[in-house]
């Protein structure tokens, strides 16, 4: 056998085998492993999605009948009638205010307390920046025409009252009162005329624009214009004397001849007058030197509820329908909810989704009666609304799902990069150098290159020492190459130099009869058979309330013993030294003290107490509940007693900033009062009730 000699190493790709199915077994395994993670996680994450589906869609269906009942119960009250009598917005100027048509006929204006709560249950008062409101209304009595209402409260000082027979009115009170119908335009000077210290009339005089502080000489009041100020309540500050701010309210009825003739006009009363849309109103207070106490046309002012503003109590994908008759009066649709837009592409998956056994659409009606007429409440929901908006709260968590996915994918790119390609590169080429020994008929040792293979981790260590013991094994080879060709040349040179001795023989016995010719010849043929025949070597290769007498003192003592087992620790009460009799229900006015019992208790400072103290001012009783804690916004102050005004989070699916306005409610069905003020050290809630 011959050897020879491996210079170069192999190519990969020479006479490389076909590697049969085994060869690759773990490597599909391994990517079916990633392949299933990664499915399980995307099926994982539908599955939540579709119960999550099924399980809004069960919970919209058990309340949505509910919602509408919350919605007609908001419009049987005579704030949501105010608005179903007023859907559409007046077209006055701005700085004038729109009067509005009442779910009463009139407000009886000559009785503070009658008039306050006739404001406070149709919630028509706008609401100005420092506390201050108004409400302007339009009215009708059978006997005396049309009329139009102005129910002022504010905090002022001690008014000036101008002297009988007095034209000069720059050193006293006055009310200013201009009424806007088209390009119509009348004014009322109306000075205030005290009656005694808390209360005054108005009497009111045309007068010229240009002119608020001078009475025409020899004026008279016109007769049918009639006006009132009251100044009730506690001081508004520390003051105590009788020239504290105090809360003033103004009630005014004034004379509107086209009212009178639309309400008397032959062949019937037309109510309400037909250009009420294009009628304003501006009221002002003003006081001596020239300062302006109030004024209608200040900005910031709120407004009342109106139709629009139950948009907000709908959820995404219902539709709220006010008819009457065959008349739209409004159609209102649910916002989407605050916060990231619900991803077309997530809604579409969302809707492919089995689809939840309540269904698609819901209806429910339900109807109010007004002195307006009838008014056909429908409410339509629709379960894309649901899924727009698990949508949207599915888009906030599809960067988790996309981050596991990722993670799975790098983990998959880094095995499959960093181990499995170098695995099948190292298999590859072993392959092709194990089937290249197996070739008897070219037995040559190649090499295996593991240069781009090499590293610190295991395959790249085993790699190395594959290549390390093939290295090895060729310089071994190579060695005994070079031994057997040395041997070889070693044995040439022996041979060589026996055949010397052999040829000098032949020629001394060169004839043919000589006996010894014959074996020197076998002797030349033994040699050329030993040293002359030598082969080289191969080389290896995814309600209607019961007012009665109530003691209101023994009452609060109830509420205080027993508020802890309402949840409310820490209410304390001084009582009085004698009965307080009032007027109210006992069992209403308890749960609208609770309410604000529990708003305090929301918002108090830990470990502190919330107190009630009772104090009475002549026909008024009036409980302070006190809590110490964050003060509420300036602004806040009124509309917190407005339906759904909270800065509490829902919890249990029930929507929050109803309290407050139960107990607003409550109160002034029992003719009481309530509001709330600021303290040094807190908030501080005043509900005010008639004693008897």
């Amino acid at each position: 056998m011959k050897l020879g000699r491996v210079d170069f190493p192999l190519p990969e790709f020479a006479d490389m085998p076909r590697l049969g199915l085994a060869a690759f077994r773990n490597r599909i395994v391994f990517h079916l492993v990633f392949v299933a993670l990664a499915l399980a996680t995307l099926a994982l994450t539908l599955a939540l999605l579709n119960e999550e589906r099924q399980r809004n869609a069960q919970r919209y269906e058990q309340t949505f009948a509910k919602s509408l009942a919350e919605v007609v119960a908001q419009l049987r009250h005579p704030s949501g009638q105010l608005a179903l009598m007023n859907p559409e917005p007046a077209q006055v100027e701005p700085g004038w205010v729109a009067p509005l048509v009442l779910p009463f006929a009139a407000i009886d204006f000559d009785d503070a307390t009658k008039a306050q709560r006739a404001v406070d249950m149709a919630g028509c008062a706008l609401q100005y920046p420092g506390g201050a409101s108004l409400c302007a209304a339009v009215g009708s009595n059978a006997y005396a025409g049309g009329f139009v209402y102005l129910v002022a409260s504010l905090d002022a000082p001690p008014l000036v009252a101008r002297e009988r027979g007095a034209t000069e009115l720059a050193g006293v009170h006055r009310v200013q009162v201009s009424l806007k119908r088209g390009d119509d335009v009348q004014h009322w000077l109306a000075p205030v005329e005290a009656l005694d210290a808390q209360r005054g009339q108005l009497a009111g005089f045309v007068v010229d624009a240009a002119d608020g502080a001078t009475l025409p000489r020899r004026a008279r009041p016109q007769r049918d214009f009639r006006g009132w100020v009251w100044r009730e309540g506690p001081c508004l500050n520390t003051n105590a004397g009788d020239d504290c701010p105090r809360r003033t309210t103004l009630s005014i009825r004034l004379p509107v001849e086209a009212f009178r003739e639309a309400l008397f006009r032959p062949g019937g009363p037309q109510w309400p007058p037909v250009d009420l849309a294009r009628t304003g109103l501006r009221l002002a207070l003003l006081g001596p030197g020239g300062a302006t106490l109030f004024d209608s046309a200040a900005a910031g002012a709120q407004p009342p509820l109106t139709l629009a503003r139950l948009a907000g109590t709908l959820a995404p994908g219902e539709t709220l329908s006010i008819t009457r008759g065959s008349h739209v009066v409004a159609l209102l649709q649910g916002a989407e909810e605050a916060g990231a837009p619900p991803s077309p592409w997530l809604t579409a998956l969302i809707q492919r989704l089995p689809a939840p056994a309540t269904p698609r659409t819901l209806t429910a009606r339900d109807g109010v009666t007004t002195p307006a007429g009838r008014f056909d409440v429908t409410l339509t929901g629709d379960l894309q609304g649901l899924d727009r908006s698990l949508s949207a709260s599915a888009a906030r968590l599809a960067w988790p799902v996309g981050a596991m996915l990722a993670a799975i994918a790098l983990a998959w790119l880094i095995i499959e990069m960093g181990l499995i390609r170098r695995v099948a590169t190292l298999t590859k080429r072993a392959a092709a150098l194990s089937h290249q020994l197996q070739q008897p008929e070219r037995f040559e040792l190649g090499t295996l290159d593991v240069a781009d293979l090499r590293g610190r981790d295991e395959l790249g260590i085993l790699a190395g020492s594959l290549s390390d013991l093939l290295r090895h094994a060729r310089d071994s080879l190579r060695r005994e190459q070079l031994r057997a060709e040395r041997e070889h040349d070693q044995w040439h040179a022996v041979g060589h130099e026996i055949m010397s001795p052999l040829q000098s023989l032949m020629l001394l016995h060169g004839a043919e009869s000589d006996p010894s010719r014959r074996y020197v010849q076998r002797m030349q043929q033994a040699v050329k058979v030993l040293y002359g025949q030598a082969s080289p070597s191969e080389a290896l290769a995814a309600a209607t309330l019961a007012v009665a007498r109530l003691d209101l003192d023994a009452f609060l003592r109830g509420v205080a013993e027993n508020a802890a087992y309402a949840g409310i620790a820490d209410v304390t009460y001084a009582p009085a030294a004698e009965p307080v009799w009032v007027q109210a229900d006992e069992y209403p006015l308890e749960d609208a003290i609770t309410h604000v019992l529990t708003n305090a208790d929301r918002h108090r400072v830990a470990g502190t107490a919330i107190t009630l103290a009772l104090r009475v001012e002549g026909e008024l009783a009036t409980v302070d509940i006190h809590n110490r804690g964050p003060h509420i916004a300036h602004d806040q102050l009124a509309r917190i007693f407005d339906y759904g005004v909270s800065d509490a989070d829902p919890a249990d699916g029930q929507r929050r900033g109803q309290g407050l306005f139960v107990a607003k409610t409550y109160l002034a069905k029992m003719g009481g009062s309530i509001a709330a003020r600021n303290v040094a050290d807190g908030v501080m809630f005043e509900i005010g009730l008639r004693t008897t």
